[in-house]
């Protein structure tokens, strides 16, 4: 989501091995977790939002006033909370310290990390002008870019996912990325999708729904990246919310995935 390195803060990095970074249930998966087989890919960690709460093992939920590409929103932890059986992202109009809406941001840095794999989140995305929910990959040691977008998704347009990868060094406020869009017939905002990434050696694929839709081989990261979940509010590129904008907004996701190459 074209952030900067400050985005996070300059937290301690924590000396994680990518072998800390199996299933967070310490349980070998069954089928009764419900979750698809991909072939050629092994389930290391999930979370199916199957408690009560957000499981703080898993996720950081950030309590944030400042943002970036001049957004609106307050990030506040009780946006962030599970209904249903989902993780629910709620973005509401209304005063909070200096911001006039509120919304929400989990991400799994310093706790889990990954270099290369599959990575599928299924969710059901918010709708109206200025809303800007993605799901996106930052570096565990806070350098940017890279930055691997698993999706981003305007709430004005309904039917179309824009897929990237952010990479090189930044020249007159720009740097070098390749990314794409998709647009078809679906509304994302009506059911659940599924949007995913394999990251490999020399080349990133997305896909949505299973179905592949875009790759690209320039500036592929090599180094551990960590998921991020969140819903904008208003900035640069959406454009701020107005009187079309019906809140509050809700961005579901049904589950978080990461698989590895056997």
């Amino acid at each position: 989501m074209h952030r900067l390195l400050q985005y996070f803060g300059l937290a301690m990095i924590v000396a994680w091995s990518t072998s800390a970074c199996d299933d967070p249930s310490g349980e070998t998966r069954e089928d009764g977790h419900g979750l698809p087989e991909y072939e050629g890919w092994e389930l290391v960690w999930y979370d199916q939002f199957e408690d009560s709460t957000v499981n703080s093992i898993l996720w950081n939920v950030l309590n944030r006033e400042h943002s970036y590409n001049n957004e609106l929103q307050f990030y506040l932890p009780e946006d962030v909370y599970i209904e249903n059986g989902y993780l629910r992202i709620r973005s509401q109009k209304r005063q909070y310290a200096s911001k006039e809406y509120t919304s929400g941001q989990l991400h799994t840095q310093n706790k889990y990390y990954w270099t290369y794999g599959r990575f599928v989140v299924r969710a059901r995305l918010p709708r109206g002008q200025g809303m800007w929910p993605a799901h996106w990959m930052l570096p565990q040691d806070s350098s940017w870019p890279p930055e691997i977008d698993i999706m981003e998704f305007l709430g004005h347009d309904p039917h179309t996912i824009y897929l990237t990868n952010h990479w090189g060094e930044h020249k007159d406020g720009w740097h070098p990325s390749g990314g794409g869009s998709y647009t078809s017939s679906i509304d994302y905002t009506e059911d659940f999708h599924t949007f995913a990434v394999e990251w490999e050696p020399g080349i990133i694929k997305w896909f949505i729904d299973d179905t592949l839709r875009f790759t690209s081989s320039e500036g592929v990261p090599g180094k551990p990246f960590f998921i991020i979940l969140n819903t904008a509010v208003g900035g640069d590129w959406p454009g701020n919310p107005d009187e079309t904008t019906v809140f509050p907004q809700y961005h579901d996701i049904d589950y978080v995935e990461v698989y590895r190459r056997p």
